[in-house]
């Protein structure tokens, strides 16, 4: 409907685009608000549509200009002045570098599981897992940690053996998604469908890191960008979040200024979404956000 506001969600991965799952997670907001799944370069449909080459080099600042040309498509589209921007996980840092690169595209922002700077995010990641591991007396976990050695790193290995290892601890304090949330649509169950996504999935991680760890997360720094934003900026935060780790987020929120701001933690929850997260997703919106648009 065009007599609703428009969401752009940008997702996180790189490579794990939201549009198989959108309906299971998001359908109820349908009733409220136009939603825009857009699978960003190198991932999921997009990447099916223009593979690209195996010299490819994905830059944020290429991708946040790929966000900005939706966003203009959308506002044209849409007959809309401006739409709502939400960035999770990966996609927080890229829709930082789009609000900050046009804000006049943009009634607010919306972040969650927020990046801030790669060197910052993954040292307080690795420290708070291996002290979980620690006070579990978790040998194995530890061993595995310890030799791999404190970030930054160069192996492209390393990123992952250390997320498992976040899942691991998260799951011990979180409350899980529903399990069908997780099931593709059935336009997005065929074998060509997975074989994209897989694709992308498997590209675009390799992008991130790099394979020198010199990849897209090395350069990410919002720090840099300034914390002015001409746009209201509500973070949402998991509790238990052993990626983007509060701290980290609370210490950028903190430098922000804003027309409006907020920082809202929740408990039992980490990095991926459960019910918890989205449904305070759908309050900042409904309470937050849209009573500015009138």
């Amino acid at each position: 409907s065009r007599d609703n506001p428009v969401i752009l969600f940008v997702h996180g991965g790189p490579g794990n685009p939201l549009s198989p799952y959108a309906s299971a997670v998001y359908g109820s907001w349908e009733k409220d608000f136009t939603l825009v799944q857009w699978d960003q370069r190198g991932a999921g449909r997009t990447f099916g549509r223009n593979p690209p080459s195996a010299d490819t080099e994905l830059t944020i600042e290429q991708m946040a200009r790929d966000g900005v040309e939706v966003a203009v498509y959308l506002t044209r589209h849409l007959h809309k002045k401006k739409v709502i921007l939400l960035g999770g996980s990966w996609g927080s840092a890229l829709a930082v570098h789009m609000v900050k690169a046009r804000p006049d595209l943009f009634y607010a922002y919306v972040g969650i599981g927020q990046l801030v700077e790669s060197a910052e995010n993954q040292a307080a990641t690795f420290g708070k897992v291996m002290a979980l591991a620690r006070a579990a007396g978790d040998v194995r976990t530890l061993s595995t940690l310890e030799a791999l050695g404190t970030p930054p790193w160069t192996d492209p290995r390393n990123f992952g053996v250390l997320r498992r290892a976040t899942r691991l601890y998260e799951k011990q304090t979180t409350v899980s998604a529903p399990a069908f949330w997780w099931v593709p649509a059935p336009q997005y169950a065929t074998p060509q469908e997975r074989i994209n996504y897989e694709n992308g999935e498997e590209f675009s991680y390799l992008q991130f890191v790099g394979l020198k760890g010199n990849g897209m997360f090395s350069k990410v720094d919002l720090w840099k960008l300034g914390g002015t934003f001409e746009v209201p900026v509500f973070l949402l935060q998991g509790s238990e979040d052993l990626v983007s780790v509060p701290e980290v987020a609370k210490r950028y929120y903190d430098s922000l200024s804003a027309p409006e701001k907020a920082f809202i933690l929740l408990p039992q929850t980490g990095h991926d979404p459960n019910e918890r997260m989205i449904e305070a997703e759908y309050n900042v919106l409904r309470t937050r956000v849209v009573p500015r648009l009138r």
